[in-house]
């Protein structure tokens, strides 16, 4: 299966291929965010030290080795699920806008293995550390700080980090990206990039609940299956971004405002009902005008009579 295929010019042909792929990719979303979520649930369970001291951080470590290397194992599994889901939808987005950079699917692939990797190998190594200090020495501190002071165990944590950094802006941009296309509904889009933020600093409980649900919603979404019905452009193949949650009133210009009469002119005729008036009566004195014109009695002008005493 591969995460990135060509963009196809039509786009009959890339709703196609896309329906011929949403229920797999669908199925990878759900399965990175039960991985995920595993991992830290496996991770937290088991003994730990209720003190921060490095002499029992070590003989915890050495009892807590096979659950360590477990979680770490599928941490990395899903952590690669997890990219592989975000470069198929930026591999879409991008189909939809080409103007898309396409060194996004680097940065999620590069962060995701190089975090996932570290891990593993840094429970590994601390594994090996706590069983030198378990099975040799006294179990002082000076010997367990002789043995976490090496430059090994100082490196991998830095690279894990800096995969994390990376898979973090993979992950936001393929969020971003995927909602301006319009493939993505905004409320997803914007959790999406609070998850990716928790994949860098995570807050609260060591369990990634946001990242699980955000990517058993994706699964949902890419399947077909969302509530409130797919986003436009999975179906029409070509970009529609949403449009912005609040559009200015259309303001009407200045010569298109009709003045409001006030309630004291209500009562004076306007002045197209005068001019109708003068109108009207144009025939009527050019009658009156002319010397030879009978005058009728619609004609004649109305005199005052003279009252009589």
């Amino acid at each position: 299966m591969s995460a990135i295929e060509p963009a196809l010019p039509n786009p009959h042909l890339q709703v196609q291929y896309e329906a011929g792929v949403r229920v797999r990719y669908a199925a990878v979303a759900v399965l990175a965010g039960v991985l995920l979520v595993l991992a830290a649930v496996i991770q937290v369970s088991g003994p730990h030290t209720t003190v921060t001291e490095l002499t029992l951080d070590l003989i915890t470590a050495h009892k807590r080795f096979p659950l360590d290397l477990i979680g770490a194992a599928i941490d990395c599994v899903g952590l690669i699920t997890l990219a592989l889901m975000l470069n198929w939808l930026h591999a879409i987005s991008r189909a939809r806008n080409p103007e898309i950079r396409d060194f996004i699917r680097w940065l999620t692939t590069i962060g995701a293995v190089l975090s996932g990797a570290m891990a593993i190998a840094y429970a590994v190594v601390i594994a090996s550390k706590a069983s030198q200090f378990v099975a040799h020495g006294d179990q002082s501190y000076l010997q367990a700080n002789a043995l976490t002071h090496g430059g090994v165990i100082q490196v991998l944590p830095l690279l894990a980090q800096l995969g994390s950094l990376l898979l973090a802006a993979g992950f936001v941009w393929a969020s971003l990206n995927a909602m301006r296309v319009g493939l993505l509904t905004r409320f997803m889009g914007y959790l999406g990039v609070f998850a990716a933020i928790l994949v860098l600093f995570p807050i609260g409980s060591p369990v990634p609940v946001v990242q699980g649900f955000w990517l058993v919603a994706m699964g949902v979404l890419i399947a077909g299956r969302w509530p409130q019905g797919n986003p436009p452009a999975w179906e029409s193949g070509v970009a529609e971004p949403w449009a912005p949650m609040s559009q200015p009133r259309e303001r009407p210009t200045r010569g298109t405002v009709e003045r409001r009469p006030a309630r004291g002119d209500q009562r004076r005729p306007s002045r197209r009902a005068a001019n109708a008036a003068q109108t009207a009566q144009a025939p009527a004195a050019a009658a009156q005008e002319q010397p030879g014109a009978e005058r009728t009695r619609a004609t004649t002008p109305k005199r005052k009579r003279k009252r009589r005493r």
